[in-house]
């Protein structure tokens, strides 16, 4: 199957694929200095980003990378522009998807969806994956 039913609407076996947004630094055009009001997680953010650009010369000391950052805010707080800054100040690929298009009405799907964006990661490796608004995910039932 090529990501269509003959007769039916493009894409309508295509369910599982995830519709995350690659954003390449190029794109972004976001970097720190973009970002006003919150300098403590910028500082912090700085050493994820050194991390990212020369990985061997903190592998030699023995430092390991954090797996996951947690950016807890309300909404409008600079959460996503903070993370896109990150990916631009690395230089690396950025993928963003909003939690609620992990919520599907098919069983399945939405896992799939997660498999799928880290797949396209992996395969960019180094990069960043956003995961916007994930108390949409369970948060009831």
């Amino acid at each position: 199957m090529s990501g269509g039913m003959p007769g039916g609407p493009p894409g309508v076996m295509s369910f599982g694929k995830t519709k995350a947004r690659i954003y390449m630094e190029a794109t972004t055009g976001v970097t720190f200095k973009d970002v006003a009001g919150i300098d403590e997680a910028v500082d912090e953010l700085k050493e994820i980003v050194e991390f990212l650009k020369t990985p061997n010369k903190f592998r030699r000391l023995g430092g390991r990378i954090p797996k996951g950052v947690l950016l807890v805010g309300p909404p409008g707080t600079g959460k996503t522009l903070l993370a896109r800054a990150v990916a631009g100040e690395a230089g690396v690929p950025f993928f963003s998807l909003s939690g609620s298009e992990f919520v599907e009405m098919f069983v399945g799907v939405g896992a799939a969806r997660v498999r799928d964006l880290f797949q396209q990661a992996a395969a960019k490796a180094p990069a960043i994956i956003f995961i916007d608004e994930l108390d949409a995910i369970g948060k009831s039932r």
